[in-house]
């Protein structure tokens, strides 16, 4: 277990470690940060799949496009889901929105629990009703301050739960599905790479990203492989309380990048942490229940 742990840990860091890297990638844009990391993040992960024998996941579900091909429509607009979110993670941290998307990542446990209630008729314990009380008195705060949430905010908090809801329903919630998100992607990378304000001709102009977009690509799939590695280790209720590390990091990276929390979004912030320490604290005690009865 303390492998699992180690490797969640670091799988938050290197994705704070990335949303950080991002600032240090000009003149690249968000859009061409992007496509190079899902062109040189992709061959990492078809990498794992075959070492970890996990291939057959894909062939499975290529099986399944092939007898349906009506099912290639779902999975392209899966793709388009997780390829703004991707873009957005690269996108923020050079446009001011650091601390917008760090918040998202705050407000997303919460989202998942009140989407479990809605769409799929899950009750809610009084712990969950407590933390969306705090988070509801954030909200409220925010849309007195300034009228809503910012654009960026919201497609965290109301994208991740749509991708997941349209995965499970096509059943495509397992690496091979995954793994086809990231292929349809491809042809969008490439794209934004060969089109954008640099394009290949970025190295002859800056010859120092020669170096540091390979480590990007380097990042991020050492980040994915140790987050898909712990999710296998540890016990699901022990690697979703490990899961909130990762906003933690996201908002100091969002601090160190230059942006705060100004005066009037302290009450937005606030019960929005403390909804988030008593989703925390539900899932110690579930965990701390599970090894009892082991």
């Amino acid at each position: 277990m303390s492998k699992g742990i180690a490797l969640s840990v670091s799988a938050s860091a290197l994705f704070a470690v990335m949303y950080y890297y991002t600032s240090l990638l000009s003149p690249l844009t968000g859009v061409e940060i992007f496509g190079w990391r899902m062109l040189l993040t992709m061959p990492c992960m078809t990498a794992f799949l075959l070492v970890t024998r996990d291939w057959n996941l894909v062939m499975a579900l290529i099986q399944r496009l092939v007898a349906t091909p009506r099912l290639l429509i779902a999975a392209i607009a899966s793709s388009a889901l997780m390829g703004a979110q991707l873009w957005l993670f690269m996108w923020a941290p050079l446009n001011g929105y650091s601390l917008d998307v760090s918040l998202g990542y705050f407000l997303l446990p919460l989202s998942m629990v009140l989407t479990g209630r809605i769409v799929y008729g899950e009750r809610l314990s009084y712990l969950q009703k407590v933390a969306v009380f705090f988070a509801t008195l954030g909200v409220f705060n925010e849309l007195y301050q300034v009228g809503g949430f910012s654009w960026a905010t919201l497609l965290v908090v109301i994208g991740y739960p749509i991708y997941f809801i349209l995965r499970k329903r096509i059943k495509t919630d397992n690496l091979g599905g995954l793994w086809l998100d990231m292929t349809l992607m491809l042809p969008v990378a490439l794209w934004f790479v060969q089109s954008g304000e640099q394009g290949l001709g970025v190295f002859d102009q800056s010859p120092w990203l020669s170096l540091l977009i390979p480590l990007l690509g380097v990042i991020s799939a050492s980040a994915l492989v140790s987050y898909i590695v712990a999710s296998r280790l540890l016990p699901f209720s022990l690697f979703g309380l490990l899961s909130y590390v990762e906003p933690v990091l996201l908002l100091g990276v969002a601090l160190l990048l230059g942006e705060s929390i100004k005066a009037g979004e302290w009450l937005t912030y606030i019960p929005i942490w403390m909804a988030v320490a008593v989703l925390v604290f539900e899932g110690f005690k579930h965990l701390v229940r599970q090894q009892r009865r082991n």
